[in-house]
């Protein structure tokens, strides 16, 4: 029988699950990788920029051996999985909350053939169902500010790695330049009362034998990402008629423009954080 997730969790769930946040995401996001995007140019697809994000992501790996297992907690639709399986020649494990995302993950990674090296699993990263020691890698993307307990999902990432283990990933964090009244209407979007920070991984790796060996800021792309979703999604309101709801796409517009407001105002900030598991 299913242990029931937390409330926050379960809300996330029930969130990427629903019929509309699927198409928006599969539409308009990129449909590979739902992430933040590096770009070239501010009107550059957002599918190019966010794998641009996922190439980065992975050159900070270096050369990873076809006998490593990767872990990607908040895996989405499986872009990156599919991308790391494809470079490295790899296990990918995919974990993620919706089982709506990850039935696309799994039809993706068949039509990639893929589907030997990918193993998808529906589980929550605040509980993460493999074993002690048993993972290489653990990579994430601007997944983890969705947990009310950051802190025990860097403690279970410390729990699978192996000696030596790495966890690259992306979050959106607080910059800590600003009060809580300029966060409060992105906290209000994701429904919590805080975001995690630089500061905040760095002390949660030490407690549970991470080191950081690596910081990357690259905030200056959260509002440029954000704008550029926000035009393409009310850029093709008339074209989602029908599959996505105005209401749902008046609450997403309201949201990214708080995100951008946030970014810009420097309340945000967003980027590549390194951390490497004690021998």
């Amino acid at each position: 029988m299913k242990v029931p997730y937390e409330p926050i969790v379960e809300a996330a769930r029930t969130y990427y699950n629903s019929p509309d946040a699927d198409t928006f995401y599969a539409e308009i996001w990129g449909g590979e990788d739902i992430h933040i995007g590096i770009y070239a140019r501010p009107d550059e697809p957002i599918a190019d920029a966010s794998r641009r994000t996922v190439e980065r992501l992975a050159d900070l790996l270096g050369a990873v051996p076809a006998d490593a297992r990767i872990l990607d907690i908040g895996s989405g639709f499986g872009g990156a999985a599919r991308y790391l399986a494809r470079r490295f020649g790899c296990e990918v494990v995919a974990l993620n909350l919706s089982e709506r995302e990850n039935e696309r993950c799994e039809a993706l990674n068949s039509a990639a053939g893929l589907d030997h090296l990918i193993d998808v699993v529906d589980g929550s990263f605040e509980d993460i169902p493999l074993a002690d020691g048993s993972v290489d890698v653990v990579w994430s993307q601007d997944a983890i500010l969705h947990s009310g307990q950051r802190g025990k999902v860097v403690s279970e990432v410390a729990r699978v790695l192996k000696p030596e283990g790495r966890f690259v990933f992306t979050d959106i964090m607080a910059s800590g330049r600003c009060g809580p009244e300029a966060l409060a209407p992105v906290l209000a979007r994701i429904h919590l009362d805080t975001l995690g920070s630089v500061p905040f991984y760095q002390a949660a790796g030490a407690a549970n034998g991470l080191a950081m060996t690596g910081w990357h800021d690259l905030s200056k792309e959260l509002p440029v990402h954000y704008a550029r979703v926000a035009a393409e999604l009310a850029g093709n309101r008339e074209a989602l008629a029908g599959r996505v709801s105005a209401a749902y796409i008046d609450r997403m517009l309201t949201g990214l423009h708080h995100w951008v407001d946030a970014g810009r105002a420097g309340c945000l900030t967003w980027g590549m954080l390194e951390l490497r598991k004690h021998g």
